[in-house]
């Protein structure tokens, strides 16, 4: 006979929905890594971002400093962003070296993220209502984007945001600010995120308790001088020109104004599908204005808008602000703010779903997001004339396929290098005479064309007699 069912038994019982965000995690990672791969296998990749952190990381694998030649020459990375988080992905780069590696990190790293978004909607909200907001931010237009972008250190910052707004909505103030501190080490700007989050701690905690509330408050001045420390020494001693390289895109800002149209289409973007302004009825939201502060007051256009990565860090912010003010709204005086509240997790659910449509995860609906297509076959062929171990100098295509083998630079940018061989994506045919460019780049060298196809050229350097 099965045993009675007793009140202590009963409690050990799992309870409904708590394996939702896990089975959603798993779903999302499975959508973002095949969208990462078949962007990867198309030769798809958009800029030399990927081809960065690749060399970072593989120098972070052979215990090295994380050179990156492709922004210069011998250039040390912790001279440009303050990333040293990065080097968590070295052992797995060690054993599979390619830069598979990192986009299927990035894409368990979202994935991730959703859990605590998920899990944090579900214990305020109930559990279809928390799985829907779930759903909602997977399905983001941020998040996809990010995915889209190949790789960026911000993947690391995503689930380290959710988890510590999470346990804000849970009342674990100690847990939101251990899981917030590990941001000062994924990007140098992800201090203020850190005070932000710190300062909603202390705004909450301040009734139960006043010693929780200060140190709350210690924690917000800590992440403000961890940002002040980085951008002022550390940075500057690992740069080569002993400054931080991004102050002029503050320096030379016209003021927030400036692009104001692009700015508030991002706003709308950032409040209208995703939590049809309800989240700002939730003071969880200050967490979003340290990076909306920086993107809008910098000169740098491509900042303000919804492209690229930039607004991935701000999807669990405005998501768990949203189950926030919900949770809030029940109560209110107000039957339509009842009723608004009640419908706004499906109707958010189904926004997300018909913007995919229109958004990087509907590539996967397409049979040919599973083929690669013979012209990137035969690109690769041809790059498999460079032997391991070459200096190549490449733009973004060729550079994604060699850095994993060789020592590769910023076509342009070798300082008195002259490489073995040149690689370039000359599809749009920008260069009208590829040997003549070659001689401009290094008038001290001869190169010959050792191979073409679908627009894709490569140049090897052949060796000169003695004048």
């Amino acid at each position: 006979m099965p045993a009675p069912v007793t009140p202590a038994s009963r409690d050990r019982r799992p309870r409904p929905g708590r394996r939702d965000p896990w089975i959603l995690a798993a779903l999302l990672f499975s959508a973002y890594a095949a969208l990462s791969v078949a962007r990867y296998r198309h030769l798809a990749t958009k800029s030399w971002d990927l081809g960065i952190f690749e060399q970072a990381v593989r120098s972070y694998a052979h215990l090295r400093a994380p050179v990156a030649d492709l922004k210069g020459p011998g250039f040390n990375l912790l001279g440009d962003h303050f990333s040293p988080v990065t080097a968590l992905l070295a052992p797995f780069y060690r054993l599979f070296p390619t830069p598979v590696t990192l986009l299927l990190a990035q894409a368990a790293l979202f994935a991730l993220s959703a859990v605590p978004v998920t899990r944090g909607a579900a214990g305020l909200l109930g559990r279809g209502r928390g799985l829907a907001l779930g759903v909602a931010y997977g399905l983001s237009w941020g998040v996809q984007r990010a995915v889209d972008f190949d790789f960026h250190e911000i993947c690391f910052a995503l689930p380290l945001i959710a988890f510590a707004l999470e346990a804000v909505l849970r009342r674990r103030w100690g847990a939101a600010l251990g899981w917030a501190l590990p941001l000062v080490l994924v990007k140098e700007d992800l201090g203020l995120t850190v005070a932000a989050i710190a300062l909603v701690v202390a705004v909450r905690s301040r009734r139960a308790s006043r010693r929780t509330a200060s140190a709350a408050l210690g924690v917000a001045v800590l992440g403000v001088l961890a940002t002040v420390v980085t951008l002022t020494v550390v940075i500057p001693a690992f740069n080569t020109a002993d400054a931080y390289g991004y102050w002029d895109k503050v320096r030379d800002a016209q003021g927030p104004l400036d692009g104001l149209d692009t700015k508030l289409r991002t706003l709308a973007w950032l409040l209208v599908p995703t939590t049809g302004l309800l989240a700002l009825r939730s003071p969880l939201l200050i967490a979003a204005l340290p990076t909306l502060g920086w993107r809008f007051l910098s000169s740098e256009p491509h900042y303000w808008g919804t492209d690229w990565h930039y607004s991935a860090v701000l999807m669990p912010v405005v998501f768990l602000a949203l189950a926030d003010a919900l949770a809030r709204a029940r109560y209110s005086a107000r039957p339509w703010l009842r009723s608004y509240a009640l419908h706004l997790p499906a109707a958010v659910a189904a926004a997300a779903l018909a913007l995919t449509t229109s958004l990087p995860l509907s590539m996967m609906t397409e049979p040919a997001a599973y083929r690669t297509p013979e012209q990137v076959s035969a690109v690769e062929r041809l790059l498999k004339l460079v032997p391991d171990g070459a200096s190549v100098e490449a733009d973004t295509g060729p550079s994604s396929r060699l850095v994993s083998r060789c020592r590769v630079f910023w076509l342009g940018d070798t300082g008195n290098i002259d490489p073995d061989f040149i690689a370039i994506n000359n599809s749009t045919k920008w260069i009208h005479n590829i040997q003549a460019y070659a001689r401009r780049l290094h008038p001290h060298a001869d190169y010959a064309i050792a191979g073409a196809t679908h627009g894709y050229v490569l140049l090897e350097r052949q060796p000169r007699a003695d004048v």
